[in-house]
C-alpha cells in the first residue's frame, strides 16, 4: 500500500477511488486475520461509508486534506461511539460507548477511514499482545513471534499493509516497542500533547496517545491530525502545533549544529549483540549526516522500570476501581450480596496481568506503604527527569535501542512476568519524564526481524526529533522491507 501523500495524489488526480483504497485494506484483513490477528473489530460497513463520503468531496470538487480517505487502524481502548470498546478484557466485554474519543472525532473530521479496533494487551498492560482476552496478535516477520505490547495489533496491522497508519498508546514503551519489534515507526509525543479525553486510562500520568506509519513522514501526518489543546482534558497543553511534516530533508547538515547524545546506560550486559550492532551502525550513520555525536550519562535510567512498575500498578489500581458490575461492562449474576457481585465481576472480568498489576497497586498504596513504595518511586521519578534535564544542556537529541532484543517466540516470557518487564527499561523513562520519542527501523537479526533506533526529544520537540528521524531513515533502506505475510 501507498504512502499517505501518494494515496492523497491518486485521489485528487481521480486515479483512485476512496472506496477502492478502503475496499483493498477490507480484503487484506480478511485474508490475513486469520493468521495475524490484529483487528478486535473490523468496521468494513463503516469504513466504506466513510470512504464515500470522501469520493462524494471529491466529485464535488471540494478539497480534501491528507489524510480523507487513508484507511486507519484504532487500537481497542479509545472509545468509538456506537462501536464496541472493550479494551481486550471481558469485563467491558459488551461495552458501546456513548461517546467518541477526542482523536477518533479529529480523524473523523478528517476525512480518515477508520476500518477497525486494533487488539491490545488487556487493558494495556503487557508487552506481547498475548494479554488480550480474546486473541494473541502474530508478528508479520515470523507468525510464531509476537509482535510487541500493548499496541502490538495497531503496530502489525501497519507492518502488513492492513492499514496505512494506525493509533496506539504509550504508558511505558507500548508504541516504540511494537514498532520496533514490527519494523514500523511508532512515536510517543510529549504528555499532553494529544488528547487522552476518550481514552481508556491505565496509569493516567502516563499514558499517551501516538501514531504508527511505514515512514516518518506518514506518522508525522497523523500526528498533526490529532495533536492539540483540548479543553475536555485537564492534563491537555495548549500549544501552536507546528506542521511536522513540513520541512523534511534527508539532510541534518542543513539544519546547522546538531548535537545527538548516546545514552550509555543503555548499552552493555542485557543488550543483544546483534541490536547493539545495528545501533551502533545507526549512530555513525547520523554522525555522517552532519551530527556530533556525545556519550552521555543518565545514571538513574536504571531505575526506572523498578519505579514504573511501582507508579504505574498504582495508578491501575485507582483507575479500574470503576470496574465493579455497577454502572457499565461486565456483571456477573446471581451474586449473594454487593460485595460477592464485586468479587465475582472482577475475578471472572480481569485476566491475570491485570490482576497482579491491581494487586501491587493497591499493596503500595495501602497504609504503612505508601511512603516505602509509591512515595519513593514518585522520588526516583523526580531523578529520572533530572537526568534528561541535564543531558538536554549538552545535546539536542538523546539515542538509544528501542528494546534490548528483537521479537521473543509466543509463549517464551508468559511464565516469566520480570524478563516481560525488563523489555521496558530504555523505554519506561521517557515516560516517566513526559518526553517524546520516536522509534525507527534501524536493521534485522540473523533471523529477518526487525531492530528498532530510539530518539527521545525534549519536552516538545517532536518537531526536531521528526526530522532527525526522517534524515536517518531516508538514508537507509531498512523502511523499505515489508514482511510476506502471505508465507
Amino acid at each position: 500500500m501507498a504512502s499517505i501523500r501518494d494515496l492523497h495524489e491518486q485521489l485528487i488526480k481521480k486515479e483512485r477511488s476512496a472506496v477502492e483504497i478502503t475496499q483493498e485494506a477490507l480484503d487484506r484483513i480478511q485474508v490475513l486475520e486469520p493468521k495475524l490477528h490484529s483487528f478486535l473489530h473490523v468496521t468494513a460497513q463503516q469504513a466504506l461509508e466513510q470512504a464515500k463520503a470522501v469520493d462524494a468531496k471529491i466529485a464535488a470538487g471540494e478539497k480534501i486534506g491528507l489524510l480523507a480517505g487513508i484507511p486507519v487502524g484504532i487500537k481497542d481502548n479509545m472509545c468509538t461511539k456506537g462501536i464496541p470498546t472493550t479494551c481486550a478484557s471481558r469485563i467491558l466485554e459488551n461495552f458501546v460507548p456513548p461517546y467518541e474519543s477526542t482523536v477518533t472525532q479529529k480523524l473523523a473530521d478528517a476525512g480518515a477511514v477508520m476500518v477497525g479496533k486494533t487488539n491490545l494487551d488487556e487493558f494495556a498492560m503487557g508487552g506481547s499482545t498475548e494479554n488480550s482476552a480474546y486473541q494473541s496478535t502474530a508478528n508479520p516477520w515470523d507468525l510464531s513471534r509476537v509482535p510487541g505490547g500493548s499496541s502490538g495489533g495497531s503496530a502489525a496491522a501497519v507492518a502488513a499493509e492492513e492499514c496505512v497508519v494506525s493509533l496506539g498508546s504509550d504508558t511505558g514503551g507500548s508504541i516504540r516497542q511494537p514498532a520496533s519489534f514490527c519494523g514500523v515507526v511508532g512515536m510517543k509525543p510529549t504528555y499532553g500533547l494529544v488528547s487522552r479525553y476518550g481514552l481508556v486510562a491505565f496509569a493516567s500520568s502516563l499514558d499517551q496517545i501516538g501514531p504508527f506509519g511505514r515512514s516518518v513522514e506518514d506518522t508525522a501526518i497523523l500526528l498533526n491530525a490529532i495533536a492539540g489543546y483540548d479543553p475536555q482534558d485537564s492534563t491537555s497543553l495548549k500549544v501552536e502545533i507546528p506542521n511536522y511534516a513540513a520541512g523534511l530533508k534527508p539532510d541534518l547538515k542543513a539544519r546547522g549544529k546538531l548535537r545527538i547524545g548516546v545514552i550509555k546506560e543503555t548499552f552493555g550486559e542485557g543488550l543483544d549483540s546483534v541490536v547493539e550492532q545495528a545501533v551502533t551502525k545507526a549512530i555513525d550513520q547520523l554522525q555522517s549526516l552532519g551530527a556530533e555525536i556525545h556519550i552521555i550519562s543518565c545514571p538513574n535510567f536504571r531505575y526506572g522500570v523498578p519505579s514504573y512498575y511501582i507508579i504505574a500498578p498504582s495508578e491501575a489500581s485507582a483507575n479500574l476501581a470503576r470496574y465493579d458490575g455497577v454502572k457499565y461492562g461486565l456483571r456477573v449474576p446471581d451474586a449473594d450480596n454487593l460485595l460477592s457481585m464485586y468479587t465475582r465481576t472482577r475475578a471472572t472480568g480481569f485476566g491475570a496481568e491485570v490482576k497482579r498489576r491491581i494487586m501491587i497497586g493497591t499493596y503500595a498504596l495501602s497504609a504503612g506503604y505508601y511512603d516505602a513504595y509509591y512515595l519513593k518511586a514518585q522520588k526516583v521519578r523526580t531523578l529520572i527527569k533530572q537526568d534528561f534535564e541535564r543531558a538536554f544542556k549538552t545535546v539536542d537529541v538523546l539515542v538509544c535501542p528501542t528494546v534490548p532484543t528483537t521479537a521473543f517466540k509466543a509463549g517464551e516470557k508468559n511464565t516469566d512476568p520480570l524478563s516481560m518487564y525488563l523489555l521496558d527499561l530504555m523505554t519506561i523513562p521517557a515516560n516517566l519524564a513526559g518526553l517524546p520519542g520516536i522509534s525507527v527501523p534501524c536493521g534485522f537479526d540473523d533471523q529477518g526481524l526487525p531492530i528498532g533506533l530510539q530518539l527521545i526529544g525534549k519536552v516538545l520537540g517532536e518537531d526536531q526529533l521528526i526530522k532527525v528521524a526522517y534524515a536517518y531513515e531516508q538514508s537507509t533502506t531498512w523502511h523499505l522491507r515489508q514482511p510476506n505475510c502471505n508465507e
